[in-house]
């Protein structure tokens, strides 16, 4: 058998000198835009957003109660009595401890019932009220000096009008005297002999 003659293969034919050029020159351009991207500042970073604090709205406390509303309603409710209502509330009162605000309602209650020696002893309550070093006592200060006041004005016309009402006594005393004097007259008067006529005067003459 004759051997095939074979050819030999044909050498890679070496890539013209333009194509080699424009692969050096996109690899340039690459390397340049990626040196770029490494140059780049960088983006500064977003500040974290403001936090607004709002403070928390104080309620202010509750007033405490006026204990000076609730004395002049009662005084109110005082005058509408009668004596003898006053003194069933007086009575009332005895088995009550003692405090400022009991003090100053009994003075109230003296105060309209007007009896022997009432002004005197409401006078008395309402001072040791204004006095008293009581905790419960200092807010009815003011109150207790006002009554006070008002009673001591109504001991000094108490006592002008028992002043009155005593010489108004004497008086009726004194005319009542006056009016049995001049009746003691009348009567001595007429006691006495009668005087002999004129007409028999002369006669006898």
């Amino acid at each position: 058998m004759t051997p095939t003659n074979r050819r030999p293969a044909p050498a890679p034919t070496p890539p013209p000198a333009a194509g080699r050029l424009g692969a050096q020159l996109a690899l340039a351009l690459l390397a340049a835009a990626l040196a770029g991207c490494a140059l780049r500042p960088a983006a500064p970073a977003t500040p974290p957003p403001t936090r607004i604090v709002v403070a928390p709205v104080l309620l202010a406390p509750p007033p405490p109660p006026d204990p000076v509303a609730p004395l002049l309603n009662y005084h109110q409710a005082l005058r509408r009595m009668s004596q003898g209502e006053l003194l069933k509330e007086l009575s009332g009162f005895n088995a009550l401890a003692k405090s400022p605000k009991l003090s100053l309602q009994t003075a109230m209650i003296l105060m309209l019932t007007r009896g022997n020696g009432d002004l005197p002893r409401a006078q008395l309550l309402l001072d040791s009220v204004a006095a008293s070093a009581e905790p419960e006592a200092e807010p009815l200060k003011p109150l207790s000096q006002l009554l006070a006041s008002n009673c001591a004005e109504a001991r000094r016309l108490a006592e002008h009008a028992d002043k009155l009402a005593l010489q108004l006594k004497d008086s009726q005393r004194r005319n009542e005297q006056l009016s049995d004097m001049l009746e003691g007259l009348k009567a001595i008067e007429r006691s006495l002999p009668t005087r002999p006529a004129a007409s028999a005067a002369a006669g006898s003459k």
